[in-house]
Protein backbone atom coordinates (compact mmCIF):
# COMPACT_ATOMS: atom_id res chain seq x y z
CA UNK A 1 0.00 0.00 0.00
CA UNK A 2 1.53 3.54 -0.99
CA UNK A 3 1.24 5.88 1.96
CA UNK A 4 2.01 8.93 -0.16
CA UNK A 5 1.97 10.26 -3.81
CA UNK A 6 3.71 7.88 -6.70
CA UNK A 7 5.35 10.07 -9.18
CA UNK A 8 6.27 8.57 -13.19
CA UNK A 9 9.62 7.38 -11.72
CA UNK A 10 8.28 5.06 -9.31
CA UNK A 11 9.46 7.07 -6.11
CA UNK A 12 6.86 7.48 -3.45
CA UNK A 13 6.65 11.01 -1.01
CA UNK A 14 6.42 8.88 2.30
CA UNK A 15 3.55 10.41 4.47
CA UNK A 16 4.75 13.05 7.22
CA UNK A 17 3.51 14.24 10.76
CA UNK A 18 2.69 17.41 8.80
CA UNK A 19 0.08 15.40 7.08
CA UNK A 20 -1.74 14.31 10.21
CA UNK A 21 -0.96 17.13 12.60
CA UNK A 22 -1.84 16.43 16.22
CA UNK A 23 -3.06 12.68 15.50
CA UNK A 24 -1.72 9.25 17.38
CA UNK A 25 0.97 8.14 15.03
CA UNK A 26 3.02 5.79 16.66
CA UNK A 27 2.65 3.93 19.71
CA UNK A 28 5.19 1.81 21.73
CA UNK A 29 6.62 -0.18 24.91
CA UNK A 30 9.24 -0.46 27.11
CA UNK A 31 9.96 -4.08 28.24
CA UNK A 32 12.37 -5.19 30.66
CA UNK A 33 12.86 -8.79 29.22
CA UNK A 34 12.60 -8.50 25.37
CA UNK A 35 12.56 -12.08 24.62
CA UNK A 36 9.26 -12.27 26.79
CA UNK A 37 7.82 -9.76 25.37
CA UNK A 38 8.08 -10.92 22.28
CA UNK A 39 6.57 -14.31 22.99
CA UNK A 40 3.52 -12.64 25.34
CA UNK A 41 2.21 -10.40 22.36
CA UNK A 42 2.92 -13.12 19.70
CA UNK A 43 0.62 -15.50 21.83
CA UNK A 44 -1.76 -12.78 22.67
CA UNK A 45 -2.06 -10.70 19.63
CA UNK A 46 -0.48 -13.09 16.93
CA UNK A 47 2.12 -10.58 16.07
CA UNK A 48 6.12 -11.58 14.44
CA UNK A 49 8.68 -9.45 15.08
CA UNK A 50 11.97 -7.88 13.20
CA UNK A 51 14.88 -5.82 14.54
CA UNK A 52 14.27 -2.13 14.00
CA UNK A 53 17.09 0.29 12.51
CA UNK A 54 17.90 1.67 16.31
CA UNK A 55 19.52 -1.32 17.00
CA UNK A 56 19.13 -4.86 19.05
CA UNK A 57 17.22 -3.81 22.27
CA UNK A 58 14.86 -2.46 19.55
CA UNK A 59 12.16 -4.61 17.84
CA UNK A 60 8.68 -3.54 15.86
CA UNK A 61 5.76 -5.61 16.15
CA UNK A 62 4.03 -6.46 12.68
CA UNK A 63 0.81 -7.56 12.35
CA UNK A 64 0.37 -9.39 9.02
CA UNK A 65 3.51 -7.90 7.70
CA UNK A 66 2.36 -4.33 8.62
CA UNK A 67 4.49 -2.77 11.56
CA UNK A 68 2.11 -2.21 13.81
CA UNK A 69 3.87 -1.24 17.45
CA UNK A 70 7.62 -0.51 18.47
CA UNK A 71 9.28 -2.20 21.95
CA UNK A 72 12.16 -1.17 23.59
CA UNK A 73 14.50 -3.19 25.85
CA UNK A 74 15.61 -0.72 28.84
CA UNK A 75 18.72 -1.01 31.14
CA UNK A 76 17.70 -2.79 34.74
CA UNK A 77 19.27 0.15 36.11
CA UNK A 78 16.60 2.12 34.74
CA UNK A 79 13.22 2.95 37.19
CA UNK A 80 11.46 3.95 34.49
CA UNK A 81 7.10 2.35 34.83
CA UNK A 82 6.99 -0.08 31.97
CA UNK A 83 3.85 1.28 29.97
CA UNK A 84 2.34 1.17 26.96
CA UNK A 85 2.50 4.73 24.62
CA UNK A 86 1.14 6.97 22.71
CA UNK A 87 3.23 8.93 20.49
CA UNK A 88 1.65 12.53 18.51
CA UNK A 89 2.43 13.88 15.32
CA UNK A 90 4.04 17.84 15.59
CA UNK A 91 5.57 19.83 12.76
CA UNK A 92 8.46 20.60 15.17
CA UNK A 93 9.48 18.72 18.41
CA UNK A 94 11.15 21.07 19.77
CA UNK A 95 8.27 23.73 20.07
CA UNK A 96 5.58 21.11 21.30
CA UNK A 97 8.40 20.48 24.58
CA UNK A 98 8.33 24.01 24.72
CA UNK A 99 4.67 24.31 25.31
CA UNK A 100 4.37 21.22 27.62
CA UNK A 101 6.72 22.44 29.86
CA UNK A 102 5.16 26.31 29.24
CA UNK A 103 2.18 24.59 30.22
CA UNK A 104 2.75 22.88 33.58
CA UNK A 105 3.74 19.62 31.91
CA UNK A 106 7.18 17.49 32.28
CA UNK A 107 10.26 16.68 29.67
CA UNK A 108 11.55 12.70 30.64
CA UNK A 109 13.36 12.21 27.56
CA UNK A 110 14.26 14.49 24.21
CA UNK A 111 13.83 15.81 21.77
CA UNK A 112 16.65 13.57 20.16
CA UNK A 113 17.08 12.40 16.87
CA UNK A 114 15.90 9.13 15.69
CA UNK A 115 16.44 9.32 12.28
CA UNK A 116 14.27 9.98 10.09
CA UNK A 117 12.23 12.12 12.75
CA UNK A 118 12.77 13.28 16.22
CA UNK A 119 10.99 12.52 19.20
CA UNK A 120 10.64 13.59 22.66
CA UNK A 121 9.08 11.40 25.61
CA UNK A 122 6.98 13.95 27.78
CA UNK A 123 4.03 13.78 30.55
CA UNK A 124 0.91 16.16 30.51
CA UNK A 125 0.29 18.11 34.07
CA UNK A 126 -1.57 15.25 35.63
CA UNK A 127 1.14 13.15 34.46
CA UNK A 128 0.26 11.41 31.93
CA UNK A 129 2.99 10.04 29.69
CA UNK A 130 3.04 10.73 26.17
CA UNK A 131 5.22 10.94 23.31
CA UNK A 132 5.38 13.35 20.08
CA UNK A 133 6.82 12.62 16.75
CA UNK A 134 8.15 14.83 13.97
CA UNK A 135 9.77 13.90 10.71
CA UNK A 136 8.20 10.51 8.53
CA UNK A 137 5.67 8.19 9.39
CA UNK A 138 6.55 4.36 9.31
CA UNK A 139 6.07 2.46 6.44
CA UNK A 140 2.43 1.34 5.68
CA UNK A 141 1.32 3.92 7.96
CA UNK A 142 -1.93 3.96 6.41
CA UNK A 143 -2.63 0.83 7.06
CA UNK A 144 -1.17 1.00 10.61
CA UNK A 145 -4.17 3.52 11.34
CA UNK A 146 -6.55 1.72 10.10
CA UNK A 147 -5.86 -1.53 11.39
CA UNK A 148 -3.54 -1.47 14.17
CA UNK A 149 -4.70 0.04 17.56
CA UNK A 150 -8.22 0.88 17.02
CA UNK A 151 -7.68 4.33 19.43
CA UNK A 152 -5.94 5.43 22.49
CA UNK A 153 -7.84 7.09 25.03
CA UNK A 154 -7.02 9.53 28.09
CA UNK A 155 -8.03 8.47 31.67
CA UNK A 156 -8.09 11.69 33.38
CA UNK A 157 -9.69 13.40 36.32
CA UNK A 158 -10.71 16.49 34.35
CA UNK A 159 -11.32 15.92 30.45
CA UNK A 160 -11.94 19.87 29.23
CA UNK A 161 -9.09 20.86 30.85
CA UNK A 162 -7.09 17.92 29.52
CA UNK A 163 -8.48 18.96 25.86
CA UNK A 164 -7.19 22.38 26.13
CA UNK A 165 -3.65 21.49 27.52
CA UNK A 166 -3.64 18.74 24.23
CA UNK A 167 -5.34 21.05 22.35
CA UNK A 168 -2.86 24.07 22.73
CA UNK A 169 0.78 21.52 22.50
CA UNK A 170 -0.34 19.62 19.30
CA UNK A 171 -2.46 22.40 17.40
CA UNK A 172 -5.98 20.49 17.29
CA UNK A 173 -8.73 22.20 16.12
CA UNK A 174 -6.62 25.04 14.66
CA UNK A 175 -6.08 26.24 11.19
CA UNK A 176 -3.12 24.58 10.30
CA UNK A 177 -3.70 21.93 7.40
CA UNK A 178 -4.08 18.20 8.01
CA UNK A 179 -4.63 19.00 11.83
CA UNK A 180 -6.76 16.83 13.81
CA UNK A 181 -11.05 17.62 14.60
CA UNK A 182 -12.26 17.81 18.42
CA UNK A 183 -15.97 17.32 19.19
CA UNK A 184 -17.42 17.71 22.89
CA UNK A 185 -20.22 14.47 23.16
CA UNK A 186 -21.43 13.67 26.76
CA UNK A 187 -18.99 14.32 29.01
CA UNK A 188 -16.07 13.24 26.67
CA UNK A 189 -13.85 14.42 23.99
CA UNK A 190 -13.09 12.83 20.72
CA UNK A 191 -10.69 13.66 18.26
CA UNK A 192 -11.09 13.12 14.54
CA UNK A 193 -8.23 13.02 11.86
CA UNK A 194 -9.03 12.61 7.87
CA UNK A 195 -12.97 11.44 9.78
CA UNK A 196 -11.82 8.94 11.77
CA UNK A 197 -11.96 8.55 15.71
CA UNK A 198 -8.54 8.33 16.80
CA UNK A 199 -8.07 9.21 20.51
CA UNK A 200 -10.66 10.15 23.16
CA UNK A 201 -10.16 11.72 26.36
CA UNK A 202 -12.67 10.60 29.62
CA UNK A 203 -13.20 11.66 32.72
CA UNK A 204 -13.07 10.33 36.16
CA UNK A 205 -14.52 10.70 39.23
CA UNK A 206 -12.76 13.35 41.20
CA UNK A 207 -13.35 11.94 44.67
CA UNK A 208 -11.55 8.82 43.55
CA UNK A 209 -8.63 8.04 45.33
CA UNK A 210 -5.09 7.96 43.34
CA UNK A 211 -4.05 4.35 42.66
CA UNK A 212 -2.38 2.42 39.89
CA UNK A 213 -5.56 1.82 37.83
CA UNK A 214 -6.96 5.38 37.98
CA UNK A 215 -4.52 8.10 38.08
CA UNK A 216 -4.21 10.10 34.91
CA UNK A 217 -2.94 7.93 31.67
CA UNK A 218 -3.25 6.98 28.07
CA UNK A 219 -4.70 3.48 27.47
CA UNK A 220 -3.84 2.15 23.84
CA UNK A 221 -6.47 -0.22 22.64
CA UNK A 222 -5.92 -3.22 19.85
CA UNK A 223 -8.45 -4.36 17.67
CA UNK A 224 -8.53 -7.96 17.13
CA UNK A 225 -10.48 -10.60 15.81
CA UNK A 226 -12.08 -12.12 18.99
CA UNK A 227 -11.15 -11.15 22.74
CA UNK A 228 -11.80 -14.22 23.97
CA UNK A 229 -7.96 -16.14 23.17
CA UNK A 230 -6.37 -13.46 23.89
CA UNK A 231 -7.76 -13.39 27.60
CA UNK A 232 -6.70 -16.92 27.61
CA UNK A 233 -3.38 -16.09 25.89
CA UNK A 234 -2.50 -13.65 28.43
CA UNK A 235 -3.08 -16.07 31.51
CA UNK A 236 -0.81 -18.57 29.62
CA UNK A 237 2.00 -16.56 29.10
CA UNK A 238 2.72 -14.47 32.79
CA UNK A 239 0.02 -11.68 31.87
CA UNK A 240 -3.49 -10.99 33.66
CA UNK A 241 -6.96 -9.61 32.85
CA UNK A 242 -8.20 -7.03 34.52
CA UNK A 243 -11.75 -6.23 32.55
CA UNK A 244 -13.58 -8.38 30.93
CA UNK A 245 -16.45 -8.16 28.44
CA UNK A 246 -18.34 -9.89 25.28
CA UNK A 247 -15.87 -8.09 23.12
CA UNK A 248 -13.34 -5.60 25.14
CA UNK A 249 -11.10 -6.67 27.70
CA UNK A 250 -8.10 -4.85 29.48
CA UNK A 251 -4.98 -6.81 29.69
CA UNK A 252 -1.97 -6.55 32.15
CA UNK A 253 1.05 -8.00 30.71
CA UNK A 254 3.87 -9.74 32.56
CA UNK A 255 5.88 -6.38 33.14
CA UNK A 256 2.59 -4.79 34.21
CA UNK A 257 2.03 -2.62 31.14
CA UNK A 258 -2.02 -2.21 30.29
CA UNK A 259 -3.21 -2.48 27.28
CA UNK A 260 -7.40 -2.79 25.75
CA UNK A 261 -8.12 -5.16 23.20
CA UNK A 262 -11.21 -4.65 21.16
CA UNK A 263 -12.85 -7.22 19.48
CA UNK A 264 -13.74 -6.32 15.24
CA UNK A 265 -17.09 -8.60 15.52
CA UNK A 266 -19.80 -6.43 14.84
CA UNK A 267 -22.44 -9.45 16.57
Amino acid sequence: MNHGTTHSSGATDAVSTRSVLGAPCWVSLSSRDLDATQDFYGAVLGWRWRTARLGDRFRTALADGVPVAGVAEMATAWQMAVAWTPYFAVANADEAVARVRERGGTVAVGPISFPPGRAALLADRNGARFGVWQGKLVTEWEAWRLAASTFTTLHTRDAFDAAIFYGEVLDWASDLPGCCEVEYAGGKVLLRSRGYVVARIESGSVETPPDSSVRPHWQVHFAVADVGPCVRAAGEYGGSVLTKGRREAVLRDPDGAQFTVTSRRQD
